[in-house]
């Protein structure tokens, strides 16, 4: 709507009407992202997420391109687990990644298949520094691609769905944005705890990540289950999702 917007706005005959039409995109595109979307969205039964102290977007992609809506009952579950894990784990942050769109049920949030509804979520997990100090740093720029691998005796998921033909099973390697953090390793012991704080809210339903990091990390609750070969892997962020 705003670039067909932009384009009636502009006569093709004016000078320089390409750069007129940009220019006029752009301006209507962010005033609608942070002063009318916020306000249609809950009318849509979404809400906004609200950076806090304990709670931020991993980047400002995600915020810019509306992907930051969330039904208002996993905005309290969200608000509920950073207070918990900053009770727990002082100066520690929950990082969310891609949630979901402003508007309708449906619309598809790319490249996720689930991400349409506003209940679900990814967020990031917890890593140390080479010090083993618990860090708000995450690996890639994107949040997602930088996977934390199968040891030797652990489930090889990836290539177990590859071998049967689901080729897009690891190709969030190639949208990392690059990284500037490649030093840090998962905190088994904080993204337990995360992982755990999750699963124990009620509201909660079901959490994905690789088999082999459930094994790794010990979490048993019947609420992590593996996803499927038909998505992509999860060793490199946790989705979750309400009822």
């Amino acid at each position: 709507m705003i670039y067909l917007i932009s384009l009636i706005s502009i006569s093709k005959h004016k000078s320089k009407y390409k750069l007129k039409r940009f220019l006029v995109f752009i301006f209507i595109y962010l005033i609608s992202t942070f002063f009318i979307i916020p306000k249609l969205a809950p009318k849509f039964g979404r809400v906004k997420i609200q950076n806090t102290y304990n709670l931020e977007a991993h980047n400002f992609f995600t915020i810019i391109c509306n992907r930051n809506y969330v039904k208002p009952k996993l905005n309290s579950v969200l608000i509920s687990v950073s207070k918990e894990i900053s009770k727990e784990l002082p100066n520690i942050k929950i990082t969310y990644l891609d949630a979901n769109f402003p508007f309708f049920n449906g619309f598809p949030l790319l490249p996720h298949l689930s991400h349409n509804d506003g209940k679900k979520i990814d967020i990031s997990f917890i890593y140390e520094d080479h010090n083993k100090k618990l860090t708000n740093l995450k690996p890639s720029n994107s949040g997602y691609g930088i996977f934390v691998e199968p040891h030797n005796k652990e489930i090889n998921q990836s290539k177990i769905c590859k071998d049967k033909g689901f080729l897009q099973y690891d190709f969030t390697k190639y949208l990392t944005f690059g990284s500037n953090n490649k030093k840090v390793r998962l905190s088994n012991y904080a993204t337990k705890k995360l992982i755990n704080t999750i699963v124990e809210n009620k509201k909660v339903s079901k959490l994905f990540i690789e088999p082999h990091l459930k094994l790794r990390l010990k979490v048993n609750n019947s609420k992590i289950r593996f996803h499927g070969c038909k998505a992509v892997r999860h060793d490199d962020h946790i989705h979750f999702q309400i009822k």
